[in-house]
């Protein structure tokens, strides 16, 4: 299915943009940055000085208090992290710092995804005491809705700190101290789109400043610790859980980049770097996000993320190499049974359109044989592929099935699922999230209602004009521009991500060449309608039913600008987002007239 979209170009401020363009910048980054809510040059400078202060997220002097209450005597400290690059990194760089702060007696678990499911669960907290016996236990990137687990923690007589960047819901969790950007007592808080590495890591920066003020350091023969070394984990955390890259997220990005291109990146993920096979020196967010993250998180899909955790946290490059090897394998299997899960979940989807019915403006799709730790890749896959919000379920108990949800445009998909489990309380048990993801589980025996409210709701937001999807871009580059050089200078004046996408372009190119490379991936040779040089491009993940099309020879493209290497030599290359075939007859009549 080819869904047809309309490309339409990003406005920029013009009060802003007038600003910008007063400043030493490439021409075409004042628009570029207008048109993504910078308003001064100061936001897109990304020094640390720049970062938010720790002092400002309430909880955080009080979390580090409680904390050093228990270390100054050795008392059991356990983390309690999440089986996702987010929850791992976070969970890292508190034994990292924790490490440099000399506490002796620190250790971490966490939830396997097929055996305890999501969050601080009484399991979860048992799996903990006959471990460590510990006195304090303090989550990383989870914990904000586990009322009963942490009701559970307390009639043990142990402690809990809550670090954890989710909505919380209407009741909190009795934790001795709770913080998290997004709960009432951070109202103020300017930054909301933290990452759960990122409330860990200002935890840290918390609990290193009394360390100083009691003069920990000293009287300890200890270093006073450099938490900038930690910034490369914050920086994977933040890219992996795609949260908004406000000013806060970039620099933190930004610093993280310039440490792992200059070499000072720890030992994983020099070994991670080196199994993905991408240049470390050129280190940029779409390399974490599409490469190194999806390593870790494999361990988390397939096996146990503490696989990971144990990469993050190692200071011995063999051992790095050795657990950055097993990843690099699960990543590998998770590809595939992937695959298989794409075929099956489209083969659904055709059933849904063979006859008379219609296209659901909602998709939600239930194989019972289905992998749940790869559920959600396959939500993220099937949106992007149709364009709805997507609910994927699968078998996890005989009576209980298993859902990640994936969402697009103005859905809301933790609000809908809210939604239909306020209306449905005994079919939907537990469910959470943001707003573009989310994760469910629901009675099996519920499933057809389930998926009757789910579309009907989808229906119901559907907005005027839903059905002309539009993709956005930054405008038509001029041929002269389409360079090596301007490529750089795009990818230096970053870091890109979500809210904050790299530059795109769209223009008309004549194909000289096509063919598949790969498996699904389609190789182009294109030329600006005005005669210059060849280009290479390339779009992934291709639909083989529509490409290569011999009889294109001229298209509307969307793409972005990269730099691809190989062989040691480096040349500008377009990542092709979207591809549509133009009538050339009909091109040359209109230029005519």
């Amino acid at each position: 299915m080819v869904v047809k979209k309309k490309i339409v170009h990003r406005k920029a401020c013009q009060v802003a943009l007038k600003g910008l363009s007063k400043h030493n910048l490439d021409p075409i980054l004042p628009k570029i940055y207008a048109s993504r809510a910078v308003s001064s040059i100061d936001e897109v400078h990304y020094t640390l000085k720049h970062l938010i202060p720790f002092s400002e997220l309430q909880g955080v002097e009080a979390a580090a208090q409680l904390v050093f209450k228990f270390a100054e005597r050795s008392a059991s400290i356990v983390i309690i992290g999440d089986f996702d690059t987010d929850g791992a990194t976070g969970v890292a760089v508190m034994m990292l710092a924790m490490q440099r702060f000399g506490f002796k007696n620190v250790n971490f678990v966490v939830p396997n995804r097929f055996e305890h499911g999501y969050g601080v669960s009484r399991e979860v907290i048992d799996l903990a005491i006959d471990r460590y016996q510990p006195e304090l236990i303090i989550t990383v990137d989870s914990g904000i809705k586990d009322i009963e687990g942490i009701a559970y923690a307390n009639e043990q007589d142990i402690q809990v700190i809550v670090t954890d960047h989710h909505m919380p819901g209407d009741q909190l969790p009795d934790a001795a101290v709770i913080v998290n950007p997004n709960a009432p007592d951070n109202e103020a808080f300017k930054s909301k789109a933290m990452a759960g590495v990122t409330v860990a890591f200002y935890v840290m920066l918390g609990l290193r400043a009394l360390l100083r003020a009691n003069n920990w350091f000293e009287l300890n023969d200890l270093t006073d610790p450099n938490m900038a070394e930690l910034i490369d984990l914050v920086a994977l955390g933040t890219v992996a859980d795609v949260v908004p890259l406000d000013q806060n997220n970039r620099t933190l990005v930004f610093q993280g980049l310039m440490r792992i291109q200059k070499g000072q990146a720890c030992v994983a993920l020099k070994a991670l770097f080196a199994v993905a096979q991408r240049n470390i020196r050129d280190a940029s967010s779409s390399d974490l996000g599409f490469a190194i993250a999806p390593h870790i998180n494999a361990a988390g899909r397939l096996e146990d993320i503490e696989v990971g955790i144990r990469l993050l946290i190692t200071h011995e490059a063999e051992t790095a190499d050795i657990l950055a090897a097993r990843l690099h394998d699960l990543n590998i299997e998770r590809r595939q049974i992937e695959l298989g899960m794409q075929k099956e979940a489209l083969e659904i989807v055709k059933s849904f359109v063979s006859g008379e019915q219609s296209m659901p403006e909602g998709l939600c799709l239930y194989d019972p044989n289905w992998h749940q730790g790869i559920i959600g890749i396959l939500a993220s896959r099937m949106k992007d592929q149709f364009l709805k919000p997507t609910i994927i379920l699968t078998q996890h108990d005989e009576d209980e099935l298993k859902g990640s949800a994936r969402s697009i445009g103005d859905y809301d998909i933790r609000a809908m699922i809210a939604s239909i489990a306020k209306k449905h309380p005994e079919i939907v048990l537990k469910h959470g999230g943001h707003r573009s993801a989310a994760g469910l589980t629901i009675k099996r025996s519920g499933f057809d209602v389930f998926k009757a409210e789910f579309e009907a709701l989808a229906e119901s937001m559907r907005t005027e004009g839903l059905d002309d999807i539009q993709i956005e871009t930054d405008g038509m580059l001029s041929d002269d521009r389409l360079t090596l050089d301007v490529a750089k200078m795009i990818r230096e004046a970053g870091p890109w991500g979500q809210a904050f996408p790299e530059p795109c372009f769209d223009g008309v190119f004549n194909i000289v060449e096509q063919r598949i490379v790969g498996q699904r991936h389609l190789k182009l040779g294109l030329q600006p309608m005005n005669g210059y040089d060849l280009i290479n491009a390339i779009a992934f993940n291709i639909d083989l039913k529509e490409w290569p099309n011999e009889s294109c020879h001229t298209a509307k493209i969307v793409y972005r600008l990269d730099v691809n290497e190989y062989r040691g030599m480096s040349q500008v290359q377009l990542i092709v987002l979207y591809i549509e075939p133009v009538d050339s007859a009909a091109l040359s009549d209109s230029n005519r007239s």
